[in-house]
């Protein structure tokens, strides 16, 4: 059959988008862009819908989860769910399953991204406890990060996607639940096999690269707090509180009234009042904090001003180091007024290896120091970078109970109301991240940070390209070859080469544009063969989804390449297993969860 100049065009449009995607010197959001442009003036896309791609539903959806994801992250809640677990998993085994299942859970409600990257300094705290590589873990768990988002509608851009492209034949987008069935089995059938498998093929020895957080050992904060009416501490000495908490805690002065007691406060009972200097572990520090057991006293850094409770309003906390170069070395908390020139307040000073033993507003600074800010949201950001000082990733500290627990409250109202049908999902996840702004729950700031914009300028990019693939016939095209390949094959088997086809391209492309390419393509082989195309749209976003083998198809893949120090052959050693449990679980399911004929 010869072909139409349109086709031609979008052909090689197609390959060369294909070409470049795979040459990764060129970042994907420009090379999308690109695809774009040139179908414009190859008339493939018309003018005027060349950028409405960025206004479907499914980008904004992507948009909005990513936002709702960053606040949960921020709140504290998965710290708090990494303790429980630490306390659990004793082994390395139930190390792995325990995380990877977390991680799984995690990701059918938020992006996979988001799940990986909050759960990956738990899992490398975990490994560093039990005395095992990092390596044994990271690749498992991203994996079931990946798996876990097959399992709702918003866990991975794929998802979204494919329900919109049932509607291109006159059917209903998917329901949230819709890809569970499949989509659950795959992730326990591969969760099993990587506890089967892991420990042979992952290799043992690899430390990988430090993050830039362990690269600050951060030790015991000292810290200032007051007992409040209510403490359980009231009453107890301080040995007896050493004694209690082991080598977490140390009590290095006691206040009253005003009036230092030193030498013999060690066997004083405590008073409610009592100011304490301790030195604790951020995770501790954060725990009696929570069960009101101490209030943290702000470092105040104006003469003549009284020290005060930190404060009750919507506050945030970050950690960070001085580093080498900062101006600050030298100078006091005092002596820089943070709270009056600032807006900030130092609540704790941590300098790992040295002693402190005066009070925190009067220690100087040094290079290497971790400091506990405290100030406003919308300020804290800017008081950091006036300092000189670096954020440590991933350590945000959530003091107050309402913080961590308001911000699942939110996502799991807007998860509600998508699951009931009481809104689409890009107004609910939208509604969402505006509750998450109005009860202060994250900065506007944070709301644009936490979006991925490579990824969303890539969706919207990518949406009109494959329309232009399905107006001009390329995906009816290349539908009747694959069909004429599985001419004589059973329906199952043609069902497992669009799997696999849909696996083979994944790595070339994004996981969201090969739904994009595929989708078009996998709904023309279900009708040339005379089938419902529900379970092949089904295949197209499974197979998007399970890019195992190589560290550069999938952003998962490639945030675990240094911290587990992989390399290219280690992810075909789990990955290429893992692939043919997915293809036999899938090609299993799907017909009887989504008949054929």
């Amino acid at each position: 059959m010869a072909l139409t100049t349109a086709q031609i065009l979008a052909l090689v449009i197609f390959v060369a988008t294909l070409a470049a995607f795979a040459w990764d010197r060129i970042r994907y959001d420009v090379v999308a862009l690109g695809a774009l442009i040139a179908c414009v003036l190859a008339g493939l896309v018309k003018p005027d819908d060349a950028f409405a791609g960025f206004g479907n539903p499914a980008v904004i959806t992507v948009a909005a989860v990513l936002v709702l994801s960053h606040a949960l992250g921020r709140s504290g809640v998965i710290d708090i769910v990494g303790q429980a677990l630490g306390r659990v998993a004793t082994t390395p085994l139930s190390n792995l399953v325990l995380l990877c299942g977390l991680g799984a859970v995690l990701s059918a409600f938020m992006n996979n991204v988001g799940a990986l990257a909050i759960m990956m300094p738990v899992a490398i705290a975990a490994a560093r406890r039990l005395e095992h590589s990092p390596a044994l873990i990271l690749m498992p768990l991203s994996f079931a990060t990946m798996m876990g988002g097959m399992t709702t509608l918003i866990g991975t851009p794929p998802n979204l996607l494919a329900a919109g492209f049932r509607e291109r034949y006159g059917e209903a987008p998917f329901d949230f639940f819709a890809f569970a069935p499949v989509g659950l089995a795959i992730t326990l059938g591969g969760i099993a096999l990587m506890a089967a498998i892991a420990r042979f093929v992952l290799p043992r020895d690899r430390e990988g690269e430090r993050s830039a957080m362990e690269q600050f050992d951060i030790g015991h904060y000292v810290t200032e707090v007051k007992l409040p009416e209510k403490s359980e501490l009231i009453g107890k000495t301080p040995r007896e509180i050493e004694g209690e908490y082991e080598d977490k805690l140390a009590i290095i002065s006691l206040q009253r009234h005003g009036l230092r007691l030193r030498g013999r406060f060690r066997n004083t009972k405590l008073r409610a009042g009592d100011d304490l200097m301790l030195q604790v572990g951020a995770e501790l520090l954060q725990e009696l904090v929570r069960k009101e057991e101490v209030e943290l006293v702000a470092a105040h850094t104006t003469e003549g001003e009284k020290p005060e409770l930190a404060q009750k309003t919507p506050v945030e906390t970050a950690e960070v180091v001085v580093v080498p170069n900062a101006w600050i070395q030298g100078a006091t908390a005092r002596s820089l007024q943070l709270r009056a020139r600032y807006n900030v307040n130092l609540l704790a000073l941590s300098r790992h290896g040295r002693p402190i033993s005066q009070r925190v507003r009067d220690t100087s600074l040094s290079a290497g120091d971790v400091l506990l800010l405290e100030g406003e949201p919308d300020s804290l950001p800017e008081a950091i970078r006036a300092l000189g000082c670096l954020p440590l990733a991933n350590r945000k500290i959530a003091f107050q109970p309402f913080r961590v627990v308001a911000p699942v409250v939110v996502f799991g109202l807007a998860i509600v109301l998508v699951v009931l049908d009481l809104l689409s999902a890009p107004i609910a996840f939208v509604l969402g991240v505006l509750g998450m702004l109005a009860l202060r729950l994250m900065p506007v700031r944070d709301m644009y940070d936490a979006i991925d914009w490579p990824v969303i300028v890539l969706l919207g990019a990518m949406i009109p390209v494959g329309g232009a693939l399905e107006t001009s016939g390329v995906a009816e095209l290349v539908a009747n070859q694959v069909a004429w390949l599985g001419q004589g094959w059973p329906d199952r088997g043609v069902l497992a080469l669009v799997l696999v086809v849909t696996m083979i391209v994944t790595p070339m492309l994004n996981n969201a544009a090969t739904v994009i390419v595929m989708a078009p393509i996998a709904i023309g082989i279900a009708q040339s063969i005379g089938v419902h195309p529900d379970a092949f749209l089904m295949a197209v976003a499974i197979g998007a989804s399970c890019d195992f083998l190589t560290p550069f198809g999938h952003q998962n893949n490639t945030l675990i390449l240094a911290p587990g120090g992989y390399r290219f052959a280690d992810y075909w050693r789990l990955g290429m297993p893992l692939d043919f449990v997915v293809i036999g679980v899938a090609v299993a399911l799907l017909p009887m969860v989504f008949p054929l004929r």
